[in-house]
């Protein structure tokens, strides 16, 4: 005969095990706590599980909150949800539905970057694209311990962010960003081209800084060989350089008309008033302008000016430097007929 004590603890083990097997149907059976429907989420850096869990009752992901919180807490590895943009299957179960957060792979963004642009532009563009605020970018480019890990003995990372067109996940850090596109660069630089940079007495900032010059010079790469051509020519002779992009930059890097005032301005980018390189890199070059410094022209050209018609003419000597600027001015006065 059983005892009285052993009859009462049968209904509360009873009533024990219908409660844990109704909660573990709460978590585990699809379609009791998730919409019917697909839903989306964004997840941002830094956000903790409580505030996932938070935008996926206020998206209608789910209708209760307190389900997918437990899961996640009864699971500790669930709370791991990586930055991200979210597209959730209809009918999950709760504990499906953090499950899939977690390790779902990051989305990618395929981000395009066009030869010449400085730290700026590149930055807006990764905030336009991806979960990067522009000024953090800008940080990472100047952070000395990423600079040093990649070998870079600049105070910024200007001129090493190689153009091109790149997948990104959209959760990326700046670091990451700034590391990749830096990482870009190292993998272009091989050490045949270190080597051709060595033998033309080109370290690799002064590479970097001429190639920004003349990316941002000419679009073409046809004359692109030329254009360096002049810079190097004019280098030799130890002329000044006066490179209009240079004093563009020293303004805050809008290209703009310049206008004699502007050749005054007091920056040791201002090529017009300072010998040599500027500091370093305006832009960030792309391969064609780096080769180009690298394989110029042998030409006996120091002066180049536009043709109007998108190209430039290039001269030897100032007489005829000045018979080119009367056909840019001609060409100008009919384009304006």
């Amino acid at each position: 005969m059983a005892s009285k004590k052993t009859s009462r603890l049968k209904p509360l083990k009873a009533g024990i095990t219908i409660l844990l097997l109704a909660f573990a149907c709460f978590l585990f059976l699809p379609g009791l706590n998730t919409a019917s429907r697909k839903t989306s989420l964004t997840v941002h850096k830094k956000m903790g599980v409580s505030t996932i869990v938070d935008e996926l009752y206020r998206n209608g992901s789910i209708n209760s909150k307190w389900p997918a919180l437990i899961t996640a807490r009864i699971i500790p590895r669930l709370h791991n949800i990586k930055p991200g943009r979210y597209t959730i299957p209809p009918g999950m179960s709760n504990f499906m539905l953090m499950y899939y957060l977690h390790s779902r792979p990051q989305d990618e963004v395929r981000v395009t970057f066009p030869e010449g642009l400085d730290l700026r532009k590149v930055a807006r563009i990764l905030s336009r694209k991806l979960d990067i605020d522009s000024t953090e970018f800008m940080a990472a480019t100047t952070n000395p311990y990423l600079l040093r890990k990649h070998g870079i003995t600049a105070k910024n990372a200007e001129g090493y962010l190689l153009p091109g067109t790149y997948d990104f996940a959209w959760g990326s850090t700046p670091e990451e960003a700034a590391g990749f596109l830096i990482g870009r660069f190292r993998h272009f630089y091989t050490d045949s081209l270190k080597s051709l940079a060595a033998k033309r007495g080109l370290n690799e900032t002064s590479l970097l800084t001429l190639a920004s010059i003349v990316e941002a010079e000419t679009p073409l790469d046809l004359e692109k060989n030329l254009v360096a051509s002049v810079y190097l020519n004019r280098l030799k002779k130890n002329m000044r350089l006066q490179a209009d992009p240079t004093v563009q930059y020293a303004l805050g890097g809008d290209a703009r008309r310049l206008y004699y005032k502007d050749l005054a301005a007091n920056s040791p980018y201002n090529t017009y008033r300072h010998n040599g390189l500027p500091p370093g890199p305006i832009c960030n070059p792309g391969a064609a302008s780096i080769i180009a410094v690298l394989n110029p022209a042998e030409t006996s050209y120091i002066y180049f000016v536009a043709t109007g018609k998108g190209g430039h003419y290039f001269a030897e000597s100032l007489t005829e430097h000045h018979a080119n600027i009367n056909k840019y001015k001609s060409a100008l006065r009919d384009t304006l007929r």
